[in-house]
């Protein structure tokens, strides 16, 4: 480290479980990232975007958290940990059986925080339960809440005329308690700036703060293409178990998003696919006709699956 001690700052880095097809890729992907970094240890290193699938998989398979034990104990990294996209029961059980972990990357915002089937608050609350730290992702959900309707941004300035959207939204993520670092996506020095100066001098959201933000996450669904005021008359309506209710608002938000291509729904939708009849089983029954204002679900459910076959990275 030729400008800054390496003990005067704190590197992550991650390891991209969905890519591994081989054990021996575990060791070079990290020897390579290590190297590369020139900069002699991790102070934080995560297996990467891990669910029920990849961890009763190759995770299992290759004992990748056995080998991240061996880094800690050789000194390469500090601290263990991983990203997580899927139900909180599952998390449970992950961090039940593995209590070397010491932290757990999460998406949080005030958008899915009480959403059925994302489960932020869910997931936060096991995390918690077992004592580990929160890293906060997606605290402006790919730029979706740095952006937001008239009506919505004026809720927010009668409150605080002073706070932007991202500050609102990085103080979401920053109040809660146990969590390490609220993180945010950013490609300008503006950003980074900008993100920097709302932790600054940084005090929680309040009750009434946070009531506000509950009112706005409430008028953003109420804004969605396929709005879903009333998840429960899709959950389980379809004879052939096509999961309608969740596919719909993994749509719904991936598509206001910035770069869809990037969306965190992605990941839940690759899960969706293991436990839901593929939407080719609809046989237009009429089971859900009248159900749901938004339109006709099976036209709907079609539009959803082509959006994310398009964009998935790793289906």
């Amino acid at each position: 480290m030729k400008r800054h001690p390496r003990e005067s700052f704190l590197l992550a880095s991650k390891l991209p479980t969905f890519a591994i097809t081989a054990k021996e890729q575990v060791q070079q992907m990290f020897e390579q990232s290590l190297e590369r970094s020139g900069a002699g240890y991790f102070d934080y290193y995560l297996l990467h975007n891990l669910n029920n699938i990849l961890y009763d998989g190759i995770v299992r398979e290759f004992g990748m958290f056995e080998t991240l034990k061996e880094w800690k104990a050789a000194g390469k990294i500090k601290h263990i940990g991983f990203s997580f996209h899927d139900e909180a029961e599952t998390l449970d059980r992950m961090l039940r059986e593995h209590p070397e972990v010491e932290f757990v990357q999460i998406c949080v915002n005030y958008l899915d925080w009480e959403h059925w089937s994302v489960q932020a608050r869910k997931c936060y609350e096991v995390i918690r339960k077992h004592g580990r730290q929160v890293v906060v992702m997606e605290t402006v959900k790919d730029g979706t809440l740095a952006s937001l309707p008239n009506d919505v941004m004026a809720l927010l300035k009668a409150k605080n005329p002073e706070r932007s959207p991202v500050d609102w939204s990085l103080r979401f993520g920053a109040s809660l308690d146990g969590v390490l670092v609220a993180l945010s996506g950013m490609s300008t020095l503006e950003q980074v700036e900008q993100n920097t100066s709302s932790m600054q001098n940084f005090q929680p959201l309040d009750t009434e703060e946070l009531s506000v933000l509950s009112k706005a996450a409430a008028m953003m669904d109420g804004r969605m293409k396929y709005p879903l005021t009333d998840a429960e008359k899709l959950k389980g309506i379809c004879p052939k178990g096509i999961r309608a209710a969740e596919l719909i608002r993994y749509y719904n938000e991936a598509i206001q998003e910035i770069n869809p291509a990037f969306s965190s729904e992605l990941n839940y939708y690759r899960l969706l696919k293991a436990r839901s009849a593929p939407v080719s089983a609809c046989d237009r029954c009429g089971k859900c006709a009248g159900l749901f204002p938004g339109g006709d679900v099976p036209d709907i459910l079609r539009e959803a699956e082509a959006f994310f076959e398009k964009y998935g990275f790793f289906l």
